[in-house]
Formats: structure tokens, sequence, C-alpha cells
């Protein structure tokens, strides 16, 4: 970053940090522990849809790469468009291979990003229920920021739970690094992997 740069304040992005996601374990005993929020084994990675060749190969790759394994049990990687117009590729896992199924989201964007279609990235996440009321949540990674937020929908509304979501977020700042930028907390309504 240039002396120009400064003075007109612009910054450089943040480098995608894709080992962040191997957090999400401890974050899940600390979610639980203190929210009582367990994981659901599913998750997801959003990206803007491409066309082309090139990118159905990778998909095709990514897709036989995950479904390769042995171990899995239950429905296999699928592929979703949402009404927005954005991929979303979807991973089941059992609720307590959280681990594996972080593997899975790893996998994923490593892939598309070795393959060149890192800047198509947007994100990833990991759903949990509410022991209590099987409220959803998510942990969200944001690729382009190398961070994580909370996301709290309200079952059967196009509404989120912020004063949940700013409630669980100081939870997990000694395990993931938590977007400071509010606005930066999308919502991702109907997002595949949270609400299934």
């Amino acid at each position: 970053m240039g002396l120009l740069d400064i003075l007109l304040g612009r910054t450089k992005p943040v480098a995608p940090d894709l080992d962040q996601l191997f957090a999400l374990p401890s974050a899940a005993v600390t979610l639980q522990a203190a929210a009582s929020f367990t994981p659901t084994g599913r998750g997801a990675v959003c990206f803007a849809t491409v066309e082309g060749a090139a990118f159905e190969q990778t998909h095709r790759e990514v897709q036989a790469l995950l479904d390769a394994d042995a171990g899995r049990d239950g429905l296999p990687v699928e592929l979703r468009r949402d009404r927005y117009g954005y991929s979303w590729l979807i991973s089941h896992r059992a609720p307590d291979e959280l681990p594996l199924l972080v593997n899975d989201l790893h996998a994923v964007n490593t892939s598309m990003e070795v393959n060149g279609f890192g800047p198509q990235l947007l994100c990833s996440l990991a759903s949990f229920r509410h022991t209590a009321d099987d409220r959803p949540l998510a942990l969200v990674y944001l690729y382009k920021r190398g961070t994580f937020y909370p996301l709290c929908m309200l079952p059967g509304q196009h509404r989120r739970d912020n004063a949940l979501e700013l409630q669980v977020a100081p939870l997990l700042k000694n395990d993931l690094r938590i977007e400071e930028d509010k606005a930066r907390w999308f919502p991702l309504w109907d997002a595949p992997g949270l609400i299934d």
C-alpha cells in the first residue's frame, strides 16, 4: 500500500485465510456450552454463478472429490442455485461430524481458488440448531474478509434475531475472527444448508 492509498483512505483487501475454517469445531464447543446451539451436520459454500466449461469441470471435480469419501452417509454433495442467482454447494454430514464438514467446506473453497475461481467465492456456512426450541443459526465465513459472523434467522420469516446475533458474537471472539463491520452481516435469506 502506497502513500497515495493512505492519503485517500484506500485499504488493501484482506487476503482470504481458509485455514480459519478449521476453528469451527472449537467455536461449536463454545456455542453449545454458552448458548445451547449444536451442529446440524449441514454446511454450504456460496459462489457467484459462472458459465463455461472450465467452471463446470471444476464443479464436477469438487463434487466427485467430496462424494468419493467412503465414510459419507446419507445425502451426497449437491449443487443448488438460489432465487438470487447464486450457487451453493451443500454438504451433509452427521451432526457429530463437524470436523469432516469443515474439511468439505475447505476442500470446496480451495479447489475453487486453485482453479482460478477465488473471486467468485462469497461465503461458507455451518449450521446449528438450538437444543430447546430448534431455532436455526449459522456461522458464516466471509471469503473476501477472512472473518465470521453469526446469522440467526427467525423460522418461517424473512426476519433475523439481531439480539441473539449480538449475544452470540462476543461468545465466539476467542475462537473465530468475528467481522466487526455489522453492515457486512448479510441476511442470506433462504440459504441452502441453513434452512433445510
